[in-house]
Formats: C-alpha cells, structure tokens, sequence
C-alpha cells in the first residue's frame, strides 16, 4: 500500500494505493478452473484516532484501486489506513502528513 497525505493550509489531500488482486470470482485461469474471490470489501482511514473516510468495495472495483480523498488536518500528523477483504486478510499503513 502506498500511501501519501498532504497538506494545503488546514485542507490535507490524502492518495493511496491500495496493491491487491481484486478478483471476481468468475475469471478463469489458463486450465479452464475458476479463481476464487479474493477482493477488498472495506476501506477505513483515521486521523488522531478519529474516522475521516469510509468505503465498501464490491467485485467491479478494479485491480491495484487508487482512492484520493480530503479533509482538514495539520501537517506533521499521521494518517492510518486499513482495507480488508472478503477472505478476512487485513492491511494497515500509515503516512505522516507533509
């Protein structure tokens, strides 16, 4: 996950982006099986302990999302994301605001 925030006087925009498969469930591979759902469902972003931003993902969202959001913050603060998917697989990271 890649993650950068920064700030324009009190309005700080935050990008990230989110590496994961995103897969549907229904794609094939080369031998004909199905590949089994593995996509995001849930994207959570914190600021001083507080959240800021909140997404529910479905299947069409597509591979590696790139989100971009804003809010207003102070530089020098730390911004938390965290995703989770539909197999219950979490990651978190954080990016301190510039």
């Amino acid at each position: 996950m890649k993650i950068k925030a920064r700030a324009k006087g009190e309005t700080v925009n935050v990008k990230m982006l989110l590496k994961h498969p995103m897969e549907t469930g229904r794609r094939k591979d080369k031998d004909g099986n199905t590949v089994p759902a593995k996509h995001i469902t849930e994207v959570l972003a914190q600021y001083q302990g507080e959240p800021i931003f909140h997404a529910e993902f479905g299947t069409s969202v597509s591979k590696n999302p790139f989100i971009s959001f804003l809010f207003k913050g102070q530089a020098g603060e730390k911004v938390a994301i965290t995703w989770t998917d539909n197999t219950g697989e979490t990651l978190s990271g954080e990016s301190t605001i510039k």
